[in-house]
């Protein structure tokens, strides 16, 4: 439905609302050319009942009675009813209008985002590779530990994670060793409906989604940290990595991801994500 016609047709509705609840003349005039019109059809399905026979005599039936009410109407009831008409339009043409061109809350549009010339060349001509595995001490020390509990069950399988994501993720990985010297690791990507519960149930403060309530389930999001001299530095707490993280999410807003440090129901600093309609069974973080 074009947007001009959708506004053109609820400005002609709210007008002739308007009209008739103020001007007498207008009202008259709408109730004759509707009662006009109805009795111009009723008269044709009598036709249609008269020729089928007693078959349909309960059609007579009915539209006799629905005339008589319909006669018994006065300005008021019509003035009434095409306020009502107005009202039930209104919500519709309103939500057409505030959605028009904008995408989902749950989806942000590449399309329409405002992207650095050189990060849409990045993402539409260069393909980019995945850093190799990092051991598995590197997930297992107290300090992770500490911070992430369940960590080293979490999947860094790259070939998990969609496609466009996947190139995106690792082109934020690459403006952030190369412009601000920042080397970054996939803590998790790809994540089961079984293990999204499970986190679930360890409280708000890990995640609020249920499973296929987040883009883990999809391959549409990770979670990731710094590496500083061999080791994950996941806290916020230390200076450098809180400057990191800014640094993450200007980066990863830069080539159309979402940055779960700007949430507000849970502040997640490693976490992007890449918004699409209808993946999530309802949008929530995580």
């Amino acid at each position: 439905m074009d947007l001009t016609a959708a506004l053109l047709g609820y400005l002609l509705l709210t007008s002739i609302a308007i009209a008739m609840a103020v001007l007498p003349e207008v009202r008259q005039g709408v109730h004759a050319w509707m009662r006009s019109r109805l009795l111009h059809w009723w008269s044709r399905v009598e036709r249609v009942r008269a020729g089928m026979g007693s078959g349909v005599a309960r059609v007579g039936v009915w539209t006799a009675s629905a005339r008589a009410r319909l006669g018994r109407w006065g300005r008021r009831e019509w003035a009434w009813t095409a306020a009502a008409t107005s009202v039930l339009l209104l919500p519709p043409l309103i939500a057409y209008w505030a959605g028009a061109g904008r995408m989902l809350g749950s989806y942000d549009d590449w399309s329409v985002r405002p992207v650095d010339a050189q990060i849409a060349a990045l993402l539409e001509g260069e393909h980019l590779v995945p850093p190799p595995p990092l051991p598995p001490e590197v997930f297992a020390t107290r300090e992770v530990q500490e911070q992430r509990p369940m960590l080293s069950s979490a999947s860094r399988e790259w070939s998990l994670l969609d496609a466009d994501f996947r190139q995106r993720l690792l082109l934020v990985f690459k403006i952030m060793r190369e412009q601000h010297g920042y080397e970054l690791a996939l803590l998790e990507g790809y994540r089961s409906p079984e293990r999204q519960d499970m986190l679930r149930q360890k409280g708000g403060h890990v995640t609020h989604a249920g499973a296929f309530q987040s883009y883990h389930q999809f391959g549409l999001a990770a979670d990731c940290a710094f590496l500083r001299d061999g080791k994950l530095v996941i806290s916020e707490k230390d200076p450098w990595a809180a400057r990191g993280y800014q640094l993450y999410g200007e980066v990863a807003e830069s080539v159309g991801l979402t940055w779960g440090g700007r949430w507000k129901s849970i502040v997640d600093l490693g976490h992007v994500e890449l918004r699409r309609p209808g993946v999530l069974r309802k949008a929530d973080e995580g």
